[in-house]
């Protein structure tokens, strides 16, 4: 269990029964945490630019990580991926693929583009769990340095 400041998370998927089953082992995992759900890569980016509905950063803070399926509506979720990545602003913030694909090439892209991690769905519980504490831990870690 992360215990502390509530771990803000954009989850970014198009299919509702795999973000809810992503929300229940949230759920599940007792993590501490504010998840904002949004359906397609354009979305994705006007959040993390704090654009359109998403401008009043109060109600929609910066997310510590993001859960980023590849196949998405409007924008694909490697160009999600590649933008926030060369934005020196976002790059710092872990972001895991939460995809169907097994492809090498997409796996290779991902991590061309310096994605954290690289999961397939359907995602295990115990996999789920681990990676939700080591990028837990990172975030905690990554956050208390002092610069």
């Amino acid at each position: 269990m992360i215990t502390g400041e509530p771990l803000n998370i954009l989850l970014v998927e198009d299919n509702l029964d795999h973000a809810e089953l992503i929300k229940r082992n949230f759920e599940d995992c007792q993590v501490a945490n504010h998840l904002l759900h949004v359906e397609d890569g354009e979305a994705a980016l006007d959040y993390m630019h704090g654009r359109g509905k998403f401008a009043d950063p109060a109600q929609f803070p910066r997310p510590h990580l993001v859960l980023l399926d590849l196949r998405l509506p409007r924008i694909d979720g490697l160009e999600v991926l590649r933008e926030i990545k060369s934005n020196p602003e976002l790059r710092k913030i872990p972001v895991v693929i939460l995809t169907t694909s097994d492809a090498e090439r997409d796996l290779a892209q991902a991590y061309e583009y310096h994605a954290n991690s690289y999961l397939t769905k359907p995602v295990g519980f115990g996999d789920f769990t681990h990676l939700l504490r080591d990028l837990g831990y990172y975030w905690l870690a990554w956050n208390r340095r002092p610069w």
